[in-house]
């Protein structure tokens, strides 16, 4: 999809270094897909009495391998 942004300069420099992208449009696609990522994943809170764990676990046992 072609759209038209005003974007900052000294933004998409820096961001630019950071990530090492070689194009605008690069940079972009990167940080809208790094967006979806960040939003998408659960959060640990949402999950607090949904799991169940097995009477017999044991983290601990599980650690010594």
């Amino acid at each position: 999809m072609r759209t038209n942004i005003v974007l900052d300069d000294n933004l998409i420099k820096k961001a630019l270094k950071i990530s090492h992208a070689h194009t605008k449009k690069e940079l972009i696609a990167t940080a809208l897909l790094e967006f979806i990522r960040n939003h998408s994943r659960l959060d640990l809170r949402e999950l607090r009495g949904k799991i169940s764990f097995r009477k017999d676990y044991d983290y601990k046992a599980l650690r010594k391998g």
